[in-house]
């Protein structure tokens, strides 16, 4: 079954011979950089090899949500909610953000225990989450039987909906004088005197004076090929949706072996709440070391096997030049077959619990690939300060599973970074360089099954 299908968006007419910034990748942080690019007045232009919001940006759960999240990432996600709250209005477009409160259910007095540390991260935010007893929290939710502890409730989480909302703040870009240019992958970027002058495209050239790599689970490999080290992997996550079901509920839910969160159409969005088997590549064991201290808070949670994708990562090339097919143009979009195992059983504890969903029928199953690195934190930073790395070249990737809620500020991160701007929230846990000048690199335990 394939995956979801995003609004369309039109390419935009022609290439351009020359724009201040290309970005490369056509997902929420690439296209929310665009659109505060072009906001600042500079001319921007998207290349993306496939479609927009082809892959993982199409493919999440569709949570805008502060809970749960590193502490490195709260500024960011705080600044990314004030975005969504207002990108409608800005983009005169449907994202289908609603601020519909999410409930964290426990089961366990132990997993209550981690509720009550999230709570006291909100706080310091003045966010009025708040913990529920188990009846207050299994009566926001009538029908509902799970066996639960309690819950963290936060009413400023939200949702919006993937199809909709990057191809709509596409659209935005195109209609403020960007352009927007799909089924067009980005071969090498050029330099000249030691900095960013442009890039090749299967279509042609474009020259400009920075380039931002957005290309999700592709970054290590694009940036590989200029000898850059993103030390990235990519997991897999499983989602399906349902028709509509009448009586559902407007809020959104966790629980251990679930989730679930109302869609615009009425139907529901819901996965497994478990982390999917990990298929090893050949970079799971090249980036051995970098992961370890993650493995080593999270080995209970992994599930590894070795499957179709460590041999296609084998025959997928790892150095080309701007005159030869790149393995972007092989694997326009990647479109992995979804665990249903996995989903079907987390559909089944929501039928057997909660009675709205007994005749819940499913409309659609997929799964999409999620761009990882070590400390679970993303990168948005300039290159310069690593090896090989260029004045002029920019990356926003790694988002850990964590990046549709937080792509607006992401975007507008990126936009300071490369405008020269102050930067909205203190750059310094999202620079790229982190990796290699000494820092300990840390994941917060238990984030990567959230």
């Amino acid at each position: 079954m394939p995956g979801p299908k995003p609004d369309p968006v039109e390419n935009s007419a022609a290439l351009p011979k020359h724009a201040d910034v290309v970005i490369i990748g056509g997902g929420i942080a690439g296209v929310t950089a665009a659109l505060e690019l072009v906001d600042k007045g500079l001319t921007v232009a998207v290349c993306e090899k496939g479609h927009i919001a082809g892959e993982q940006s199409s493919r999440n759960w569709g949570w805008v949500r502060l809970t749960h999240r590193d502490t490195r990432e709260l500024p960011l996600m705080v600044e990314s909610q004030r975005l969504w709250q207002g990108m409608d209005a800005r983009i005169g477009g449907d994202t289908g953000y609603v601020r519909c409160g999410v409930t964290y259910t426990a089961a366990t007095e132990a997993a209550l225990e981690g509720e009550r540390q999230a709570l006291e991260e909100l706080q310091q935010y003045q966010i009025p989450a708040r913990l529920l007893s188990r009846e207050e929290a299994l009566a926001q939710f009538p029908g509902l039987s799970l066996d639960i502890k309690g819950a963290l409730y936060n009413p400023y989480d939200g949702r919006a909906e993937p199809q909709k909302a990057v191809p709509a703040i596409a659209r935005a870009v195109q209609a403020r004088g960007g352009s927007v240019h799909q089924d067009c992958a980005v071969r090498v970027v050029e330099t000249a005197a030691g900095r960013v002058s442009g890039v090749v495209t299967e279509k042609g050239r474009i020259s400009c004076s920075a380039v931002l790599v957005a290309g999700g689970v592709w970054s290590r490999l694009f940036l590989g090929n200029m000898g850059i080290e993103l030390p990235q992997l990519r997991t897999k996550g499983n989602v399906l949706r349902t028709d509509p079901v009448p009586d559902g509920p407007e809020g959104t839910l966790k629980f251990r072996e679930f989730t679930m969160r109302r869609r615009t159409d009425g139907g529901y969005t819901i996965a497994s709440a478990m982390p999917s088997r990990y298929q090893l590549t050949p970079d799971s064991f090249r980036l051995f070391k970098d992961f370890l201290p993650t493995l080593r808070n999270e080995w209970r949670n992994v599930s590894l096997g070795i499957g179709p994708a460590f041999f296609e990562a084998l025959r997928t090339p790892r150095r080309w030049s701007g005159v030869e097919e790149s393995p972007f143009e092989r694997m326009r979009v990647l479109d992995p077959v979804p665990d249903e195992a996995r989903i079907d059983h987390a559909l089944e504890v929501v039928k057997s619990a909660y009675a709205p969903f007994r005749n819940a029928t499913v409309a659609q199953k997929w799964a999409g690939y999620i761009d990882v690195l070590p400390d679970i934190v993303p990168v948005i930073s300039s290159t310069e300060g690593v090896r090989n790395g260029i004045p002029g070249l920019f990356v926003s990737s790694g988002f850990s599973g964590h990046g549709f809620g937080l792509g607006t500020g992401a975007g507008r991160l990126a936009a300071d970074l490369i405008t020269g701007t102050t930067p909205v929230v203190d750059p310094e846990p999202f620079r790229l360089h982190r990796f290699s000048d000494g820092s300990e690199i840390r994941a917060k335990e238990g984030v990567i099954q959230r």
